[in-house]
């Protein structure tokens, strides 16, 4: 399964794979065990976040005349450009008479309260207190210490990714009625992908959990459905680096170097009778083929049937998450 390398023979990405009837497959509850997913989230949950919660992707926030605003565990934010280009963000509620300033607008880099005109520059006003952010060059983080809890990280946890000059991104975003942890553990039973996405994978083997020492990721074999009975063959590796991440690493096959990070941030507050969580999800894909430069070239193009592939996965998942958080509701999930 190993993808090419410089000065090896070209070998196609495609292979023909012949997938069973959906109901001929190798059943994987066994070994889906519940506990095992559990420890795995429990691990995830007790790792430093610094406190940083990720609001969106950076092209969202590139305006340089309107902001962005995101609600972030019941607190209003509003994010924009200064007229450098650097981020500035803080409580999206203006500090005069707290007029929602998602929807002012930015001149030369200062945000003009729409209702009466006071404006912002970044710094603390009046009672506004600005707040630590961080543009990764995909996605833009915030550090809300109040909410986190936590002690402050400098920087957020940014998994490894391939070199930007070197691969192609895009960011898809969905969300649902649950919480993060329900996000995190559905990425976390990795058994699931075959029987619950038969239109996207096929042959999905875990060949390694937690349970079998190393680190603490789980190792999957897998193949990719293009068209047919074509499929690409990868291995990938799952890990949780922080509470409210989970980060699939290509590790073999085709790709080798891709990630598809999952963030899972609530809008609202804690404990909320009805929660809402969003998934920001980040795919950075990379090759080492030659032909993949034309790929970087149609990266406008590419980046629509990326988040509709995404789309569909996570119509899916957010379905799998949603329940989970119903059922834990109730006192019902078996987990």
């Amino acid at each position: 399964m190993n993808g090419p390398r410089e000065g090896s023979a070209w070998t196609p990405p495609l292979r023909l794979r012949r997938s069973p009837r959906w109901e001929r497959q190798v059943p994987t509850w066994r070994e889906a065990k519940p506990a095992l997913i559990a420890e795995a989230l429990g691990r995830a949950a007790a790792r430093p976040s610094g406190n940083w919660y990720v609001v969106g992707a950076s092209r969202e926030t590139c305006a340089r005349d309107r902001p962005y605003g995101r609600t972030v565990a019941g607190r209003e934010i509003v994010l924009w450009r200064a007229e450098d280009g650097a981020l500035r963000a803080g409580p999206g509620e203006c500090p005069h008479l707290g007029a929602p300033l998602r929807d002012s607008r930015v001149a030369c880099g200062t945000l003009l309260c729409h209702w009466h005109g006071l404006a912002l520059d970044g710094g603390p006003f009046a009672g506004w207190q600005p707040y630590p952010v961080h543009d990764d060059g995909v996605l833009v983080w915030v550090r809300l210490d109040a909410e986190g809890g936590e002690p402050p990280l400098e920087r957020p946890v940014v998994p490894v990714r391939p070199h930007a000059g070197s691969a192609v991104d895009a960011v898809f975003t969905a969300v649902g009625r649950c919480e993060p942890q329900d996000v995190v553990a559905n990425r976390l039973d990795p058994w699931h992908g075959s029987w619950f996405h038969p239109y996207a994978f096929v042959g999905l083997k875990v060949v390694r959990t937690p349970e079998d020492g190393g680190d603490d990721g789980f190792a999957v074999d897998v193949s990719f459905k293009v068209a047919g009975r074509l499929a690409v063959p990868v291995r990938a590796v799952f890990t949780a680096p922080e509470p409210r991440t989970v980060v699939m690493h290509i590790t073999d096959g085709e790709g080798v170097g891709s990630v598809v990070e999952t963030h899972a941030t609530p809008l609202t507050a804690p404990g909320a009778a009805r929660p809402r969580t969003v998934v920001v999800e980040a795919i950075v894909a990379a090759s080492d083929r030659r032909g993949f430069a034309v790929a970087r070239a149609a990266a406008p193009v590419l980046r629509p049937l990326m988040r509709r592939t995404a789309a569909r996965l996570w119509r899916d998942d957010l379905a799998y998450a949603e329940r989970r958080w119903s059922l834990r509701r109730s006192g019902r999930f078996p987990g």
